[in-house]
């Protein structure tokens, strides 16, 4: 493995464990020319996945496209990055679980949500008002309110009790 700091092939591996639940093993290494140290990621090789886009063109899934959509949504909420990778591994396991090697971007987006809503209502928000392409601010609204009769539901669930002033 090349040191990512001053390119040399000179490295060894300090730490190595499982990660993401026994799919990858984190490797720790040392570079023994600058010293410097870096984390890399051994995951197993697995058949392409191809996203066919609303447009119906087709392209490689990129797993780091679907990080760029998790990060933006996350933007200054308390998210850190392994929980952004944890989410990004969850979907992409409920897609290569399906055994389908062409996914419908649309498929992706849904899962995208779907996680978001169970996780941060203000990063699914955002992801929501790109994905679902809000016009304006009462689609916007819209949305908002959905999230709002869905709390409200959860309020009235028989065997919960109201906090003490609601």
């Amino acid at each position: 493995m090349k040191c990512p700091f001053c390119g040399s092939p000179n490295t060894k591996v300090i730490d190595s464990r499982p990660s993401d639940e026994g799919a990858s093993i984190r490797r720790r290494r040392e570079c023994k020319v600058c010293k410097s140290r870096f984390t890399t990621f051994e995951r197993f090789e697995v058949v392409g996945l191809t996203v066919v886009k609303r447009t119906g063109d087709r392209e490689p899934y990129d797993r780091e496209k679907l990080i760029g959509g998790l990060k933006k949504a996350f933007e200054k909420r308390p998210a850190t990055t392994q929980d952004i990778e944890d989410m990004a591994n969850e979907i992409e396991s409920e897609l290569r679980t399906s055994g389908d090697q062409e996914i419908l971007s649309a498929r992706i987006g849904a899962l995208v949500l779907r996680k978001l809503k169970e996780v941060d209502e203000i990063a699914y928000l955002r992801f929501a008002s790109v994905y679902k392409n809000f016009k304006d601010v009462t689609e916007f609204q819209q949305e908002l309110g959905l999230l709002l009769e869905k709390q409200e539901d959860v309020r009235k669930t028989p065997g919960r009790e109201e906090p003490d002033g609601a």
